[in-house]
């Protein structure tokens, strides 16, 4: 046998990717002392927690108006089950955490979907949960993002589709006005 043979299986690590975003980013720099460049190992019994305070927080965001620990992140194993999640918990007396569409107040905490938008003041953070099986550490891979996560979209579904399920609006009008037809015309 080979050493290759002979060694270990390796194992995969969770891995918690967060893309951050402020509207001041580019003028306050509240992201400057987050690790954009590599992932960084946290280990199992670790909160990692996000805030201002330097001394409490493994991840700090440089704003006044983001309390001194705003939310934590505790890494766990469900009960009977291999499956790693991640309970988000809010840290902050004076603002409220939402995950998605729940809103969580002081001390509240709910498990972290495999996806999802956390935001708070006028931070956004995508968060997105890459399956591992290491049960001594997972990860975090940290992002930047240019351009706001939640944006307001005119879509095209604001408009009535007709009953062949296609939209007008895909197509160029050409200068053609719409034209109402009875269904029992042919």
């Amino acid at each position: 046998m080979t050493s290759f043979e002979d060694a270990g299986t390796e194992e995969t690590v969770t891995c918690l990717h967060m893309t951050f975003y402020h509207p001041c980013q580019q003028e306050k720099m509240m992201f400057r002392c987050l690790n954009f460049r590599k992932r960084e190992q946290v280990r199992a019994d670790e909160m990692a927690k996000f805030g201002r305070d330097s001394n409490v927080c493994r991840y700090n965001l440089m704003d006044t108006r983001v309390s001194r620990i705003q939310f934590s992140l505790q890494f766990y194993r469900k009960l009977n089950s291999s499956e790693f999640c991640f309970e988000i918990k809010n840290m902050s007396k004076k603002t409220k955490l939402m995950v998605n569409q729940t809103e969580l107040g002081y001390l509240n905490k709910i498990d972290l979907p495999w996806k999802c938008i956390i935001c708070f003041g006028d931070y956004q953070i995508l968060a997105e949960i890459q399956e591992g099986e290491s049960m001594d550490y997972f990860e975090t891979h940290l992002h930047l993002a240019e351009v706001p996560i939640l944006q307001e979209r005119c879509l095209p579904s604001l408009q009535p589709i007709q009953e062949n399920g296609i939209s007008s609006s895909w197509f160029p009008s050409q200068g053609k006005s719409p034209i109402e037809i009875d269904e029992n015309e042919s």
